[in-house]
């Protein structure tokens, strides 16, 4: 009796050597995925990965069965960092398994470039709990965050804060990157966040993190009426509030820090409170934002503005190897 194929055998295949239209179906899923979970409009970053994809310049791996992609993860690399910038599956095919298939394939992949020293991920997407064994664990750390979601519609009930009193604030502007870089460097020196992400560990590096803001899709559209500089008495920059536009409806508050010495003073407050009155005149329902778990302070202030948290994922960094 002739051997019966077997269709359901699940395969990894090089982002590569795929064609743009084979990722539709997925992308499609994701995208309402996406907006269900995150009020999330995500089509600039999946026109992103197929304009990348039909070019054949995107690293990465498909999870395919019975010539299907039902699966998918990318990676960037920069000097000797990679970022693993997505995974999804399919919902009939979101297992630890798949998850881990896929997520390993990519890790080996970075693990055997040259040079590599380490490798970040901030997945949402992950079905698995993120306390399970991951693979190759024994370079890895884990850092719990939040995805945090207010209505807007009670942002113009918040009362101005103390800091009004002490401090000045004004719409971000392109030429305050530089002083926003340094101070990126100096609230994050020795704080979690910078160990999470190596980039606000360095002025050089915060610059990078603010052009990806400003210039990228990964975090929404970036939304300058929405973004608010706190200077002190002496007109130094002291914190920054920067807002990004994630779908018609919804906002998101990319990056909000305050200078060491200036914590405390209600700077943040008033800041995030600019912001959100200013997505919420631009006709925003809800604005997000992320913020590592153990920074309960943070935390505090984001619900006593009304932020909830609606998911918890983690910041992954395998390095040391």
């Amino acid at each position: 009796m002739a051997a019966v194929s077997n269709v359901s055998v699940t395969e990894i295949v090089d982002l590569r050597e795929l064609r743009e239209k084979d990722l539709d179906p997925l992308l499609e899923e994701e995208g309402i995925t996406w907006r269900s979970i995150f009020n999330w409009d995500s089509g600039a970053s999946s026109d992103l990965v197929r304009r990348f994809v039909k070019i054949q310049a995107l690293n990465g791996f498909a999870l395919m069965q019975g010539g299907r992609v039902i699966g998918y993860s990318y990676y960037v690399c920069e000097d000797r960092k990679a970022l693993i910038g997505d995974l999804y599956l399919l919902r009939e095919f979101a297992s630890v398994d798949n998850e881990d298939l896929l997520l390993g394939a990519v890790l080996q992949a970075l693990l055997n470039t040259p040079y590599m020293l380490r490798i970040e991920a901030q997945l949402l997407m992950m079905h698995g709990p993120f306390e399970r064994p991951m693979p190759f664990s024994r370079y890895l750390k884990v850092h719990p965050r939040n995805f945090m979601m207010a209505d807007i519609d009670g942002v113009a009930g918040l009362p101005g804060g103390g800091a009004i009193q002490t401090h000045l604030f004004e719409p971000w502007t392109q030429r305050r990157q530089e002083e926003a870089a340094r101070l990126i460097a100096k609230a994050y020196d020795g704080h979690v966040d910078g160990t999470i992400n190596d980039q606000y560990r360095s002025v050089s590096g915060a610059k990078r993190f603010l052009l990806n803001i400003v210039q990228y899709p990964g975090c929404g559209s970036f939304f300058g009426p929405a973004s608010y500089v706190a200077l002190n008495t002496s007109g130094e920059l002291v914190g920054i509030s920067l807002a990004s536009l994630v779908s018609e409806d919804s906002g998101h508050i990319t990056q909000i820090c305050v200078s060491p010495e200036e914590r405390g003073t209600g700077a943040g407050y008033e800041m995030l409170r600019r912001s959100l009155a200013a997505l919420a005149e631009h006709g925003c329902r809800k604005t997000s934002l992320t913020v590592t778990a153990s920074n309960q302070e943070a935390i505090r202030l984001y619900q006593r503005m009304g932020f909830r948290a609606m998911r918890r994922f983690a910041a992954y960094l395998w390095e040391g190897f």
